[in-house]
């Protein structure tokens, strides 16, 4: 006897025409005949390729044609619904959705196409279950429907038998063949003495409900006390919870974690020279040395399914490279005439991000224009991607914000940087749920003529002096790591509390004759009244210990850009003066001079914490720390200025240069390094800011802001969001190679240096040689001369004292 099953692709098509049972589900016969008549608890989908990747539900590889079923949670439906809106492909049967009592929704593949598309979604919960486990038939109803189907039977033939050729495979069957190493295992079933000689009656069940399950019972004759269980332990990281389409009747999860049993040293010294031993040694040292082979060989622990899609990483076609528009937020109120100076991805909340807006004046037209701002504050705005109208959040600025950070330690808790030259802080606790929670009715009534904006507005909890702080506005803000802490001398010390406390912020103030100010405020100096309580504001509030150890391994350098196009590396800690004995700030280090305007991004690569990014005027450069005899890669001049850059957070090899006609280079250092890879225009204004977020490992993000206040979101391309296997080294190398030329360029320069020096101290030598060998010419011919004379001179006096001297000598 055999049961039918209701909506199986599956099930054979029948003859005639089909009927509808008691429970208004169509019947397997009814066939491609009936797909206009669909019913009310079908709706057929269209699910693109992205869709089914999300879900696990690719067609033909997830579901197929004998196995069509996939049970897809509610909540992921509901939150892809959130999160693309009306690009998801759910949103036709949302409401249908929502009103579905349970947790888990049947998705089936058709691949007949009986309702019109590939899938189609089941929404009510009878129709689930009728599905899953069909009703058994009636006895007369299967007997009808096996006449019918033997009018169709076609008879097979069997084949004849054909003699065995052997091609040696029998010796690696031999070797593949399971051997039984132990004794089988013996089960004894019983039944109840009542029912013996009861007739059996036997039924049909899908494969599905065979699951039994055998529990284990206490055996009195067995008394065997566990002491010691080897197991394997691996410390992770990360840990998920996932669940599968399996029914467990009764699931028992179960962990333990114990702390192992260990000899003694001297037990210790007796096992490691007994004679066990060295056979055990003796016995794996083989096989030990081919394990140590393949490791060398070749990694086995990579991954050979993410290998065979390496070649799919190449560039196939322009539109697989290009930056794909996602989404573009702007608020008609709060972006008007207003300039996006900062964004920032919020570390913890998916989807969220942060933008700064300021006003669109120059220094004399704020000046002359101090009544309005007064009037208008300045605002740092939340955006949801599930919301592209309205703003889910309002930070209230006392100034214009040029630059603000999340907090490692708190996300909630956020420092930014004000034009005035102040410091704020803002703590966002009290707004989470509203940053998490996402529209589920896809209706929003802030943005009607008769409702009123409700996006809360939060006001800063702490502001710095102005008299204490920065005169000029603060370009740049970063959280000390909350590993260590700074005192006032500039010495990195313990930090006991765990937590960031400390703020860097960078203005261009004129101090004596530095161009830049650094200066590390450890706490703020007002507060305004507001979220003192039950506020993680407070955990910051944590006073430095009394006695703070030094710590000698953190490095106290870093590099920072200047007005003037120059990156200078410097130190902060202070350095005292041995004469008078005060403390003053060192001078700089190294002084890179490359650009004749302001650098406006310095950025530390997020692979790499010694290569350094800069970016100013008309082009980039690449420095390598500790390197100081310049840079290792520079670009050549662009015809239009560089206003921001930013690396990748998923690809060592590449970087996003914004530009002012609004327009972003991509460059791709694997591919080439003389000219981007992919230049995109994305908007008519100039690029303020760019950052890039990885949402999952199938979408990266890349947020690109410009001057009219308008922020784009961009989806990466898979060949610029996925690296290659060995990308890594191969940039570490590249690097190497670029250190090395400068290494031997400036060697090639000493050379010459010095042989210029031996050339012109030996053209010095010769000249000087010349002049004192022909005064010493003179000199002898001199001398010979006066000799002579005085030889004739003793001569004439002989000759007269002998008087052989006539007169007419």
């Amino acid at each position: 006897m055999s049961s039918k099953t209701s909506l199986s692709p599956e099930a054979p098509k029948k003859k005639g025409k089909g009927k509808k049972n008691e429970n208004n589900f169509l019947s397997p016969d009814d066939g491609a005949a009936e797909s206009h008549s669909r019913p009310d608890y079908i709706f057929p989908l269209v699910l693109t390729s992205i869709t089914q990747e999300l879900f696990g539900c690719r067609a033909d590889e997830d579901v197929t044609g004998e196995i069509p079923y996939k049970l897809i949670k509610k909540e992921d439906i509901v939150q892809d619904m959130k999160t693309r809106a009306a690009v998801s492909d759910f949103s036709p049967v949302k409401q249908r959705v929502l009103e579905y009592p349970e947790d888990e929704l049947l998705l089936v593949f058709d691949r007949d196409f009986t309702y019109g598309q590939s899938f189609y979604l089941v929404l009510t919960v009878e129709a689930k279950e009728n599905i899953l486990k069909p009703p058994v038939q009636g006895d007369e109803e299967e007997l009808i429907d096996a006449d019918e189907e033997d009018e169709d039977v076609i008879i097979p033939k069997t084949p004849e038998p054909r003699p065995w050729i052997s091609l040696g495979s029998e010796q690696e069957i031999e070797e593949e063949t399971v051997k039984r190493i132990r004794p089988r295992l013996r089960y004894k079933l019983s039944r109840p003495r009542r029912d013996f000689c009861s007739p059996v009656c036997f039924s049909d069940r899908s494969a599905r409900d065979g699951y039994v399950e055998c529990l284990s019972y206490q055996d009195k004759r067995f008394n065997i006390t566990e002491q010691e269980r080897h197991t394997g332990v691996q410390t992770v990281h990360h840990t998920t919870d996932s669940s599968t389409q399996t029914l467990w009747r009764y699931p028992k999860n179960m962990w333990t974690q114990y702390e192992p049993r260990e000899f003694s040293p001297e037990e210790k010294m007796h096992q490691l020279q007994s004679e066990n031993m060295k056979n055990f040694i003796t016995s794996v040292l083989i096989r030990l040395d081919v394990a140590l082979q393949q490791n060398c060989i070749m990694n086995v622990f990579s991954d050979d399914w993410t290998a065979l899609s390496e070649d799919d990483s190449a560039p196939t076609g322009k539109t697989k490279s290009q930056l794909k528009e996602y989404q573009s937020f702007t608020d008609l109120n709060l972006s008007k005439e207003k300039t996006i100076s900062h964004i920032q991805w919020h570390p913890s909340i998916s989807g969220v991000i942060a933008v700064a807006m300021i006003e669109r004046f120059t220094l004399e037209e704020r000046i002359d224009n101090s009544t309005k701002l007064l009037l208008n504050p300045s605002y740092i705005l939340f955006w949801n991607l599930s919301d592209p109208i309205n703003p889910q959040l309002q930070l209230e600025c006392p100034d214009d914000v040029l630059s603000f950070q999340f907090c490692p330690s708190d996300p909630n808790i956020i420092a930014g940087g004000c034009f005035n030259g102040q410091i704020a802080l803002w703590d966002v606790s009290a707004h989470v749920d509203k940053l998490q929670d996402t529209r589920s009715d896809g209706k929003n009534t802030s943005h009607t003529p008769n409702k009123k904006n409700d996006t809360p507005v939060v006001r800063y909890c702490a502001v710095s002096g102005i008299e204490n702080g920065h005169k000029s506005p603060i370009t740049d803000v970063q959280w000390l790591p909350e590993t260590f802490e700074v005192s006032r001398y500039g010495i990195p010390v313990e930090n006991t509390s765990h937590m960031c406390v400390q703020i860097v912020t960078c203005a261009p103030d004129s101090l004596t004759d530095n161009t830049v100010d650094y200066s590390t405020g450890e706490r703020p100096t007002h507060n305004t009244g507001e979220g003192e309580e039950g506020s993680g504001l407070g955990q910051l509030r944590v006073p430095s210990a009394k006695q703070q150890n030094p710590l000698e391994h953190i490095s106290t350098k870093l590099f920072v850009g200047t007005e003037d196009g120059e990156l200078v590396y410097t130190d902060w800690k202070m350095e005292k003066d041995n004469d008078s004995g005060r403390l003053f700030s060192p001078k700089p280090t190294h002084r890179f001079v490359l650009y004749d305007t302001l650098i406006n991004t310095v950025s530390r690569s997020p692979f790499f914490k010694d290569i350094i990014l800069t970016v100013g005027s008309w082009s980039f450069a690449v420095f390598k720390e500790g390197l100081t005899n310049g840079w290792i890669l520079q670009s050549c001049c662009s015809q239009i200025m560089y206003t921001v850059g930013h690396w990748s957070p998923s690809r060592p090899a590449v970087f996003f240069i914004g530009k002012e006609d609004g327009s972003v280079e991509v460059w791709d250092l694997l591919e080439k390094s003389h000219e981007p890879s992919l230049t995109q225009n994305i908007s008519t204004a100039s690029i303020t800011s760019v950052r890039a977020k990885s949402i999952s490992l199938k979408q990266h993000l890349l947020a690109v802001s410009d001057r009219l206040g308008t922020l784009h979101i961009l989806q990466i391309p898979w060949t610029l969001r996925r690296p290659s296997a060995n990308e890594m080294q191969i940039v570490k190398k590249f690097f190497e190679r670029e250190e090395e030329r400068l290494n031997y360029f400036e060697k090639r320069q000493t050379r010459h240096e010095n042989a210029k020096k031996e050339t012109n101290t030996e053209e010095q030598r010769k000249k000087t040689e010349s002049v004192i060998h022909q005064k010493h010419e003179e000199e002898t011919n001199a001398d010979a001369q006066r000799e002579y004379e005085e030889y004739l001179n003793l001569e004439k006096m002989i000759l007269k004292d002998t008087n052989l001297l006539t007169a007419d000598l």
